[in-house]
């Protein structure tokens, strides 16, 4: 029965022991796929929690690109006003909320239903000199998962295949700096005028699978899971009623209205494995390797309804830069069982940054902690904390080539920013029996 005890305490412990870690994680990732809930012991289970994580991410040194005044010939450069400041704080907090459902079939396997908010991104420079760049860039997402695996004895343990299925959506806005205060001239003085707004929606389908090995006595468990990306055909509107119409310039068709426009993107898709042993009585240690395929996002193109193809920087009305590359997440640690009631783990994390020639996701570390208070056998109460690093870097004013022309997607702005903290603080709460 001491052993028992240890398996559903230590066990348990690891399955979220990390979770305020990955919550910072690059490219547009949020809170990811999770489906240790499948592997909870008992029977039925439900777990619910939430994580607020709180980045500290200051640009500066910004330079502005000067916008080319449409209404001159030659095109003037016509620069954002000087009084706007070269720093701004890039980064907002947010909450990454999961819950989910575990039923056993027996003992031939489980399945289990879960929602989580994967994808994200909460940025909020406000007006400054890198407002072409970025306003304000929201985007968020709603994951709906069922997954279940089919377990075989094998050895002294069991081997298990795993599979599953998840719709998926998507949403989100961007504002920017479309053309500077006086470019405008006198019949668009207000501070705000020239900024354009982008909204975009879509859905898709997904789906995983993975195999898994556990010999309970030592809690151990191996499982390696690859979910596939998500094609999301995506539709939305542009907002350029702060603008002009002025002829012989695209503004003269799309200035002074809001245009319908289409896109598509395809979230990426990951391979995670992750591994856990008992290591002496009442301890643990754990351990994964994430990669994720962020560099198939790079410009993400919109072209008005009607406009095709939608080709970056050719026929496109607006376009997202990102020029990310592949993101990779290495995290370990070890949990400890102090009695029946108490117990608490340890990890470390590290992120390597998926922002190429802009973008200020650099390398992340992160120290989390945890620990879970269970009064009785059918409840677990979880806390859990992570602080971390954000490498410094620099984002470049040169931008990049979109796509196979010749067209230069995200020139707008440059800037610089330093070593920045990043906290995160996770409650929870499962009920088994």
């Amino acid at each position: 029965m001491a052993k028992r005890g240890f398996i559903k305490g230590a066990l348990c412990l690891v399955a979220g022991s990390i979770v305020a870690s990955p919550s910072f994680a690059g490219g547009l990732e949020r809170g990811g796929y999770n489906i240790d809930l499948l592997f909870e012991p008992s029977d039925y289970a439900l777990d619910a929690s939430g994580t607020f994580v709180m980045p500290h991410r200051k640009v500066k040194n910004a330079v502005d690109n000067p916008y080319k005044s449409p209404g001159t010939t030659p095109p003037a450069a016509i620069p954002l006003p000087a009084s706007w400041s070269t720093s701004a704080d890039d980064a907002e907090s947010y909450w990454s909320p999961r819950i989910g459902g575990k039923a056993s079939i027996g003992d031939f396997g489980d399945c289990m239903f879960d929602y989580s908010q994967p994808w994200g991104a909460d940025l909020n420079p406000g007006i400054w000199q890198g407002s072409s760049y970025n306003i304000e860039t929201k985007v968020k997402s709603n994951n709906y998962a069922a997954t279940c695996r089919v377990k075989f004895e094998a050895g002294k343990g069991d081997f298990s295949i795993i599979g599953g299925a998840f719709y998926q959506e998507i949403s989100g806005y961007k504002y920017r700096q479309v053309l500077a205060p006086a470019a405008l001239g006198p019949a668009y003085p207000s501070l705000y005028s020239g900024i354009g707004k982008l909204d975009m929606e879509g859905d898709g389908w997904g789906w995983r699978a993975g195999i898994a090995y556990e010999i309970p006595e030592i809690a151990f468990r191996a499982s390696l899971v690859y979910n596939s990306a998500v094609d999301h055909d995506l539709s939305g509107s542009v907002d350029l009623t702060g603008l002009p119409a002025v002829a012989g310039t695209p503004l003269a068709i799309y200035g002074g209205k809001i245009t319908p426009v289409y896109g598509s993107v395809s979230m990426p898709d990951s391979l995670e494995l992750k591994l856990q042993s008992g290591i002496a009585p009442d301890w643990l240690a754990f351990g994964s390797v994430k990669w994720t395929d962020w560099s198939q996002i790079q410009v993400v193109p919109f072209c008005p309804v009607g406009v095709s193809p939608c080709v970056p920087g050719a026929s496109s009305l607006n376009t997202l830069d990102l020029f990310y590359r592949d993101g990779w997440t290495v995290s370990g640690g070890v949990g400890h069982k102090f009695n029946d009631q108490w117990s608490g783990a340890v990890s470390v994390t590290w992120d390597r940054g998926t922002s190429t020639v802009i973008g200020t996701q650099t390398d992340t570390w992160m120290l989390g902690t945890q620990l879970i208070y269970s009064p009785n056998k059918n409840i677990e109460f979880k806390i859990a904390g992570a602080v971390g690093l954000l490498t410094s870097g620099s984002s470049s004013i040169g931008g990049a080539r979109c796509g196979t022309g010749t067209a230069i997607c995200g020139d707008e702005a440059g800037y610089d920013f330093g070593n920045d903290v990043v906290a995160a603080i996770s409650t929870g709460i499962k009920v088994k029996f």
